[in-house]
């Protein structure tokens, strides 16, 4: 007789980001999540009733979090997922962003054939790949996948940023308390038994799986899978991002600084594509739901008219005017990286020493 199936859940943050749910829904469930825990704040573009719908139809578990939060609205629902009853049943969960897409390389793609390839892995640390602007000027409503297809190239030496980490981890007990890229609070007790691999199915030391947030800058992790993450998005829709500010830090800006560490379009990758067969059918059954399909083309016409009104404002329109200008990012050599870690090492020394 077989078990019961596996139960992954997939925990999410958003704030005005109903252009994007359903195709970020449809993949991910389409890769093997089972279970959506969605938390929305302070949403201007509907996505909070978009959440509500997909609740009602089953597709996810949608807490409003609207703030004021001391630490952040993504800490306060990391807090409140800690608690919920999800958490209780999942046998494997995740922490991410929506415009981050899990990209099985391996097997037919989905999490099944990740944990197959293997088997006795608590954790997976995914690290982001980062998929640049490739010269898209405005929002339209074609989907993200198909539109942005230059990427890093699998070797990267910096930023050591764009080597950050999402990790699927076994719901065990071992940690217990979520976060933004790992679990934390791991049981001192269970150390020795929590096995994590990078997404090259390489095993990871000790040391990262007590605490470490990115793996190796140019140690290629990406053989079994990657984390496409979308960051940028075209010119226009960054601006509208960037008005937003992160879901960790309530006004943390979004500048050229953000842009150009993660602006990459040495390589190219298609390869997330082939989950179309699976996620095309439930993305065009969320399109076509009588209330859901209305308001995805209701929470685009509010970004586009959020754009419009960021551009009357002279340093919003100087920094789409710097997007327009920018090249994509440059990737460093090993040698490069390597001098920019020496001058910061030499830097923290002269600052430790005058303190």
């Amino acid at each position: 007789m077989k078990g019961a199936p596996v139960r992954v859940l997939g925990i999410l943050t958003v704030r005005n980001e109903g252009a994007f749910l359903l195709e970020w829904l449809a993949h991910h469930r389409a890769v093997g999540f089972t279970d959506f825990l969605v938390f929305s704040n302070d949403c201007d573009d509907g996505t909070d009733a978009m959440l509500d719908r997909l609740g009602d139809l089953g597709w996810l578990t949608h807490i409003c979090n609207d703030g004021p939060h001391a630490e952040g609205p993504q800490w306060a629902a990391l807090k409140a997922a800690d608690r919920h009853p999800l958490m209780r049943t999942a046998d494997w969960a995740m922490v991410f962003d929506i415009d981050e897409f899990v990209n099985v390389r391996v097997g037919d793609g989905t999490l099944g054939a990740l944990m197959a390839a293997c088997p006795g892995a608590g954790g997976f640390a995914m690290t982001w790949r980062m998929f640049g602007n490739a010269g898209v000027v405005a929002m339209d409503d074609r989907p993200v996948l198909d539109s942005f297809v230059r990427c890093a190239p699998e070797v990267l030496h910096w930023p050591w940023r764009a080597q950050m980490v999402k990790t699927l981890f076994r719901n065990d007990g071992a940690f217990r308390k979520l976060g933004v890229h790992r679990p934390r609070s791991l049981d001192p007790d269970r150390i020795d038994g929590v096995v994590w691999v990078d997404g090259a199915g390489r095993p990871l030391p000790a040391g990262f799986v007590r605490n470490r947030v990115f793996t190796d800058p140019g140690s290629a992790p990406y053989g079994l899978v990657q984390l496409n993450h979308y960051a940028l998005g075209s010119m226009q829709g960054y601006l509208v991002k960037a008005d937003r500010g992160r879901a960790n830090r309530e006004a943390s800006a979004f500048d050229m600084g953000y842009w150009v560490e993660r602006n990459f379009d040495a390589a190219e990758d298609r390869g997330i594509l082939r989950m179309a067969g699976r996620s095309a059918p439930l993305l065009a059954g969320l399109r076509a739901d009588p209330v859901l399909g209305p308001l995805h083309d209701a929470a685009l016409r509010w970004r586009q008219a959020r754009f419009a009104a960021l551009m009357q404002e002279e340093p919003w329109r100087a920094l789409f005017g710097r997007l327009m200008l920018a090249p994509a990012s440059r990737v460093l050599s090993a040698d490069d990286a390597r001098l920019i870690w020496q001058h910061g090492a030499r830097r923290q020394g002269r600052e430790q020493t005058v303190s």
